[in-house]
């Protein structure tokens, strides 16, 4: 019954080799040769030994998988120069074969010619080592959809395993495998939802094989996710009058990020000193007829986004005030430092024309301050304050903002 030497332990089959020899030598001059099994990397080199026990200097022959003779008792018979012969005792013969490649795998013979022939069989096993794997995208991923990837590997020996990982996590993939004769070709595909949130997240794909020693190859790997822009135009800070200068920001995100952005104004057409630069938006001078509503939008192939931003100019009567810093969502309340004085006999009289532009002067019958609410977030997108004279102030701002 002949036994796979797969199924019999190395330590056991070379007990079982060295068994078989002592029983063909019955004689002290029986005469006989043993092989040793080779596995090495693609690229290396091999050493191939036959062991002699008991030579007399009979022949002997090292041939390849193809039974071509390399070397007749130490003389080159085969013109390979990358087999060369590097020992020849009564003990031991060895060769070595640099340059490895798969086509030199298969079993190399010992022979030793006598009144008998025996023979032995170094099998040659070759490994190829994976590459650092390759990721392309099969799939865009879009805002909502999914992101389909492959990571590849072309040539490996014994076929290389793959696996995707994320946050420290193995991401299942479906394995495709190739057998090209020698080599093996293997794939892994995944298919992941995404979100905005997702773009820029960090994958890795990881080789791993026998030959690598325990060691991985890894190809790194950053989700591209796709999705529409968002505009946010940044607002000036305080009240705007009449010879100031308007600066407006628009702050756009997007991928692809838009690379136009267009101002324009609700209808009506830009200032002729209006000054654009990219997404930067300045007026110099400003007056009261540049009121009104500026928009900021952008596009990009998934979508497009808009902002707005009412410009409200005061003419230079308006009372200047150092506002501070809102901490709250609740109004601040400021008070002119000067009251109006009593008219007890006098009804309600306006004094002036109502508008946002000119103080509004209100004679009743107790005394009357002027009050400055501040809102946040900013009525309307606006970010000044509102004038304005009621009581008691707590209420009326609260109903304003």
């Amino acid at each position: 019954m002949k036994l796979s030497s797969d199924l019999i332990p190395a330590a056991f089959s070379l007990a079982l080799r060295c068994l078989v020899l002592v029983l063909l030598c019955f004689t002290p001059h029986c005469q006989a040769v043993q092989a040793e099994n080779v596995t090495v990397l693609e690229g290396g080199t091999a050493q191939i030994s036959c062991r002699l026990q008991n030579y007399d200097g009979s022949i002997v022959v090292i041939q390849n998988p193809r039974r071509q003779t390399l070397f007749f008792n130490g003389t080159r018979a085969l013109k390979d120069d990358r087999f060369q012969m590097v020992l020849f005792t009564p003990r031991l013969v060895r060769i070595t074969l640099t340059n490895v490649s798969v086509n030199d795998e298969g079993g190399y013979f010992c022979q030793l010619y006598t009144d008998a022939t025996h023979h032995q069989v170094a099998t040659l096993s070759v490994l190829v080592p994976p590459e650092t794997p390759t990721v392309e995208v099969k799939q865009d991923a879009v805002e909502g959809g999914e992101a389909e990837l492959i990571c590849m590997l072309p040539r490996s020996k014994p076929a290389a395993t793959l696996r995707w990982i994320r946050n420290g996590r193995e991401i299942p993939g479906v394995v495709s495998q190739q057998d090209n004769g020698k080599t093996f070709s293997v794939s892994s595909t995944i298919r992941i939802p995404v979100e905005r949130k997702d773009n820029g997240a960090a994958l890795s794909c990881e080789a791993y094989h026998p030959a690598l020693g325990g060691q991985r190859k890894v190809r790194h790997y950053r989700l591209d996710v796709y999705f529409a822009p968002t505009v946010r135009i940044i607002p000036p800070a305080g009240i705007l009058r009449e010879g100031d200068s308007l600066s407006l920001t628009c702050s756009v995100n997007g991928n692809p990020l838009p690379r136009n952005i267009q101002w324009s104004k609700i209808n009506d057409t830009l200032p002729e000193r209006a000054e654009i630069s990219g997404p930067t938006f300045q007026i110099s001078r400003l007056s009261q007829t540049y009121n009104g509503t500026y928009l900021c939008q952008a596009q990009n192939n998934y979508g497009r986004a808009a902002d707005h931003y009412t410009l409200l100019v005061y003419d230079v009567s308006v009372i200047t005030m150092v506002l501070p810093t809102p901490t709250s969502t609740k109004p601040i309340i400021l008070l002119s430092t000067t009251p109006t004085l009593i008219t007890p006999n006098h009804g309600l009289e306006h004094k002036g024309n109502m508008h946002p532009h000119t103080h509004t002067h209100l004679e009743t019958n107790m005394l009357t301050f002027f009050f400055f609410c501040y809102c946040h977030p900013p009525l309307l997108s606006l970010s000044f304050p509102v004038l304005l004279r009621c009581l008691p102030p707590r209420r009326c701002c609260d109903e304003l903002c």
